[in-house]
């Protein structure tokens, strides 16, 4: 019988391709997002899940549980970004990212787990960032709710050893993929005092989207991960350095790094 596997955020980007690559793989593939177009998509059979919602979790769950009884796998995906000065970012929107990012996240795992605990196994896998390693100039909320659901795959893991339930993060680098589109803004304000260096850094960011691999390498990497019979806790996928920085981070004094960083984004 066919693993089964749920992935948030399979409608485009990183989880059409993770979902895609899974079904020529051989696995049973459920792709959600908030508002499907279709009921399947090349082998992905899709549906409705606002991860900010807890009654479309548990709906959605409920449904794949009564077609296939069981999910395998999961693999949050589901996810925004946000850029702005720090001192700009109206704290609503923060809070809203956070119950994307984080608390969206977390629900879909707890309404998982009963299921994987009844079948006396699971694989969750955790899509992070390689912004959750360190605190990026004008996304720092991202690297926040990234680095926070990082962390807290940690705990999981020790409290779901007992169930041989695996939990492990993914931290992509960048892909080329449309998710600068689905960004939160700030607006770029004339008179802010971040005018200059906000602009630089969100004409950075757009352009490293632009230059970003394959989403086909980071599906491979799901591959590889659900194929290990005791993953890690963290793994990578991205450009050798945008890779490599999260080496530099722990290995090299904490101003040396902050220097780096501060010359790559040219402030």
């Amino acid at each position: 019988m066919s693993k089964i596997v749920l992935i948030t955020g399979a409608s485009s980007g990183l989880g059409q391709a993770m979902a895609e690559f899974l079904v020529q793989k051989n696995f049973k593939v459920y792709g959600t997002s908030r508002q499907p177009k279709t009921s399947t998509k090349n082998g992905v059979i899709l549906k409705a899940l606002d991860v900010t919602k807890s009654e479309s979790i548990e709906s959605c769950i409920q449904e794949i549980i009564s077609e296939s009884e069981k999910i395998d796998i999961l693999i949050n995906n589901a996810g925004v970004g946000i850029t702005g000065p720090l001192e700009e970012i109206p704290i609503e929107k923060a809070k809203t990212h956070f119950d994307t990012n984080f608390f969206g996240t977390i629900t879909v795992i707890n309404t998982v787990l009963p299921y994987m605990r009844a079948n006396k196994q699971g694989l969750i896998i955790n899509i992070t960032s390689i912004a959750a390693h360190m605190g990026l100039p004008f996304r720092g909320f991202y690297s926040a709710s990234k680095a926070a659901l990082a962390t807290i795959t940690e705990a999981y893991r020790m409290e779901l050893k007992t169930f041989n339930i695996q939990m492990t993060n993914l931290a992509p680098g960048d892909f080329a993929t449309n998710i600068a589109q689905g960004r939160f803004h700030a607006p770029l304000k004339k008179d802010s005092a971040y005018h200059d260096n906000y602009k630089l850094s969100l004409d950075l960011m757009d352009a490293d989207v632009d230059k970003g691999n394959d989403p086909i390498i980071l599906a491979k990497a799901v591959y590889r991960i659900i194929n290990q019979s005791s993953p890690k806790v963290n793994y990578k996928s991205g450009a050798f350095l945008q890779c490599f920085s999260v080496t530099l981070k722990h290995i090299l004094p904490q101003k040396l790094f902050e220097k780096i960083l501060l010359k790559h984004y040219k402030l």
